[in-house]
């Protein structure tokens, strides 16, 4: 009994320090003092008790940092030295874009929920809130998508004048440069009202607001390009475009061909020094109508007019779009939605040094100037026009599954619906939650980099699924185009916001941990500057203190994951009581096994880690579903903790917290070595993987949710364009689930008396008007039975067209002339056999 005792002693004291990070000195304390009552109290073995002091001495001698710098530290720098990989100027440029938020407290490992729960809820200005009221919704009103998309592909004059005439494309321009000076919250706002209207506003308005000449002219542009452009943008006189992608450079945009070479010419009759550019871009959204080209490509100085560099790197300028040799106007048509885009063309094309935005200082800047500005901006315009799209197709699901009836019965009332219903109200939750409380952040000051690659790609992601669940909801509904199907162009245009600003693919193997592991992990970045110290002594110094701190780091995630995925995670501290505390401690526990994981990763493949993509993705959807779960738990205290919401936070949660340890599982089953994959798995998966999805009674209560017009369901579409008037179909599905609602007294009597026998017709009107002969209902109960019919049939009517509505052109097809004429059968017409015929 006294041996077992020593023994549970000397595995949780060292468990218990590493667990509570206790620093290396008072660490080497407790166990001395533990080792000191072994020696004189233990009945051990001498030789045992002797092992155990060299092992205690190795430990106090780590304490003197002289003895470990010089036998430990330097001999291990050396080894990281030749393990570091290169790193390029643009590599570095983007590393060090934007800031750390909340994604470094998940790396971590003990996420400090005081700071997330820190951040002010977000909240729109009196002005920001008239404005989304008053020109947004009087947009959204003036808006038919079936006509933009299919009549005009394009706005209307209307239209466009309105968004001129209310700074539309001026909103993230300060008010003393006539624009409206919105917060990164209100823009986000607005374009989620809009997308769930139309995508192609949508994505016309999100450019100019986004990474363009607006944006790189407020950062970096010097005061005299900022009195000049940005008024002139704000008031609609210049229209901008921005000008990044080559036809044989997509993702890869440090590699552009497009050139400027700086040399003398003519401008505006004097010369002047300035840059001849050349250039081939396409994709460009705004090009075909643009004023002015923002566009990025490589300088060169052959005569060193700017200075000793020749080749001064990726520049940015701006460019206008009436200048000889410039080409713009052609259209490219993105599927779904015919937004402004379209290729441009230069060829020696000529324009002062002074058009390089922020002066001819920033030559060769432009790059880190782009980087800079997505850390932020990647987290709002993408994320809010899925978001947008989301919102109406769950919305619109939701009702059209409680109006919709087979075999007797709502087909929302149906457990596979239920499931898909489910799906899409989870996944539009987290992606409201994600946009809000990120918004909220970049309201505060933060410009997280990894967090907003997190929500481009997350965002994007759960639109398309929400797409899909949306048309398998509907069926042949969804599939028939016209003026009355509300999800076909949505569903359509979804791999737009996949594809841009980073493909997805790219996003999720290369960006989200790529970038994550170096600008997130407390000790990484460091510890690779202290590596490159040009004086290397100085170096020593600063990495031997780093090295010991991540070793430590490293040692309490080994144990906080261990003890928690022990415990499950029940004696984990948590900032709240309730029905969600639960998952703060389950984010807790995965955050310290995803930390490990990440650090056995990087220390074993290193420089490898890069090339093993899905590795590097699987740890990046890891980051991802705990940044995401954070962000739910954020979002539902924002709104005041409503229990009617509990159920969508309860799958949202769930739903990530499975994904994170499924991820991780395959990490494992992944890892290249085999032995380091096993010790792994023992701490982080002691007891299995004893997590589990969410049930199947939890997703029929948030099916019941979204059927019935309940707080949950408005709470969940408050920022989607759901006014009821004729043309909106959203609001129109509201009242019509609304009107259900009120007939269900009504319709109860008619199916009592169906079941009874007394009512044999088979079709609604026919069961109407039975029920009034026969006294079930009176003739005002009738009537508004009658009613709902009509709406329900006119809600989910579909479109058809006659031939010559279709088409543009007619073309020379089998019945261009008319049916052609059957030959005269004749006796003498043979009979194929059934093989000839088969």
């Amino acid at each position: 009994m006294d041996t077992l005792l020593w023994l549970l002693l000397f595995i949780g004291a060292p468990l218990t320090l590493a667990y509570r990070r206790v620093p290396l000195a008072a660490s080497t304390a407790v166990l001395g003092v533990l080792l000191v009552a072994y020696t004189f109290a233990g009945d051990g073995p001498v030789l045992w008790k002797l092992l155990l002091w060299v092992v205690f001495a190795a430990l106090a001698a780590l304490n003197v940092e002289s003895f470990r710098r010089e036998q430990v530290s330097r001999r291990v720098l050396a080894v990281y030295r030749r393990m570091l990989p290169s790193m390029s100027r643009t590599e570095q440029d983007a590393l060090e874009a934007g800031n750390v938020w909340w994604e470094g407290e998940l790396f971590s490992g003990a996420p400090d929920w005081s700071k997330l729960r820190r951040l002010p809820a977000p909240q729109l200005t009196d002005e920001e809130q008239a404005f989304l009221d008053g020109p947004t919704e009087t947009l959204c009103r003036m808006l038919d998508d079936w006509k933009v998309t299919h009549e005009y592909a394009d706005l209307p004059r209307a239209i466009w004048d309105h968004l001129l005439e209310q700074r539309f494309f001026a909103m993230i321009i300060p008010k003393k440069y006539g624009g409206l000076g919105f917060s990164p919250l209100a823009v986000s706002m607005v374009l989620t009202k809009i997308s769930s209207r139309s995508g192609t506003a949508a994505s016309i308005i999100g450019v100019p607001n986004s990474l363009g000449p607006a944006e790189l002219l407020l950062h970096y542009g010097t005061e005299e390009q900022k009195n000049y452009w940005l008024p002139r943008l704000a008031r609609g006189e210049e229209i901008p475009c921005f000008a990044l992608t080559s036809p044989r450079v997509g993702s890869d945009a440090t590699a552009i061909v497009d050139t400027g070479v700086v040399c003398r010419g003519t401008y505006e009759g004097r010369e002047v020094l300035g840059i001849r550019l050349n250039w081939d871009k396409r994709y460009i959204t705004l090009a075909p109508i643009a004023t002015v080209i923002g566009l990025a490509f490589k300088l060169h100085d052959p005569d060193h007019l700017l200075g000793d560099k020749e080749d001064l790197g990726i520049t940015a300028a701006l460019v206008p779009a009436n200048l000889p040799g410039v080409e713009i106007g052609r259209r490219h048509l993105p599927v779904g939605i015919p937004f402004q885009n379209g290729p441009t063309r230069g060829k020696d094309v000529f324009i002062p040094v002074d058009n390089i935005i922020g002066g001819p200082k920033n030559a060769g800047l432009g790059w880190r100037m782009l980087v800079q500005q997505l850390a932020a901006g990647r987290g709002i315009v993408l994320p809010s026009n899925a978001l947008g799209g989301a919102l109406a197709a769950t919305y619109a699901s939701g009702a059209y599954a409680r109006l919709r009836r087979q075999f007797n019965l709502p087909i929302g009332k149906f457990h596979g619906v239920g499931e898909v219903l489910a799906r899409m109200a989870g996944s539009t939750y987290i992606m409201k939650a994600a946009s809000r409380v990120t918004c909220a952040a970049l309201n505060a000051g933060e410009k997280p980099a990894v967090a907003s690659a997190i929500l481009k790609y997350h965002n994007t992601e759960l639109a398309r699924q929400v797409a899909n669940d949306a048309m398998d909801v509907h069926g042949g509904k969804a599939i028939m185009l016209g003026p009355k199907n509300y999800l076909a162009r949505n569903y359509e245009s979804v791999p737009i916001s996949i594809t841009v600003e980073g493909a997805n693919i790219l996003t999720r193997n290369l960006i989200i941990f790529g970038q994550g592991a170096i600008r997130c992990h407390p000790f990484v970045r460091a510890e690779m500057e202290a590596a490159r110290d040009e004086d290397t002594e100085r170096g020593l110094i600063a990495f031997d203190r780093l090295l010991f701190r991540h070793i430590g780091y490293a040692l309490s995630n080994a144990a906080r994951s261990f003890v928690m995925a022990l415990t499950l995670s029940r004696f984990a501290s948590a900032p709240v009581d309730g029905p969600t505390r639960r998952y703060y401690q389950h984010v807790a526990r995965y955050s310290a096994s995803f930390a490990l994981a990440a650090d056995a990763a990087m220390l074993t493949l290193g420089g490898e880690l890069k090339r093993r993509e899905t590795l590097s993705a699987r740890l990046g959807d890891m980051l991802s579903y705990l940044y995401l779960t954070s962000m739910v738990l954020k979002h539902y205290e924002d709104q005041g903790r409503p229990e009617e919401d509990l159920p969508l936070v309860e799958w949202a949660c769930r739903t990530l917290l499975y994904k994170t340890q499924e991820q991780l599982h395959g990490l494992l089953r992944n890892f290249p070595s085999r032995w380091v994959a096993a010790l792994l798995r023992i701490a982080v998966f002691p007891r299995g993987r004893t997590y589990s999805a969410p049930s199947d009674e939890l997703c029929q209560r948030i099916a019941e949710l979204m059927i019935n017009p309940t707080d949950a369901r408005r709470r969940l579409a408050d920022c989607a364009y759901v006014t009821p008037e004729p043309t909106n179909p959203l609001g129109l599905m509201q009242e019509a689930l609304e009107f259900a609602e009120r007939v269900k007294p009504i319709e109860r009597k008619i199916f009592d008396a169906r079941r009874a026998g007394r009512i044999k017709s088979e079709d609604v009107p026919g069961q109407i008007d039975e029920a009034e002969r026969l006294g079930v209902i009176d003739h005002a109960e009738a009537e508004t039975l009658r009613e709902f019919d009509r709406t329900v049939m006119a809600l989910t009517a579909v479109d058809d067209f006659d031939a010559s509505e279709l088409g543009r052109s007619r073309a020379d097809g089998f019945f261009a002339g008319g049916a052609p004429e059957r030959p005269a059968e004749t006796a003498e017409t043979p009979v194929e056999t059934a093989d000839a015929s088969t």
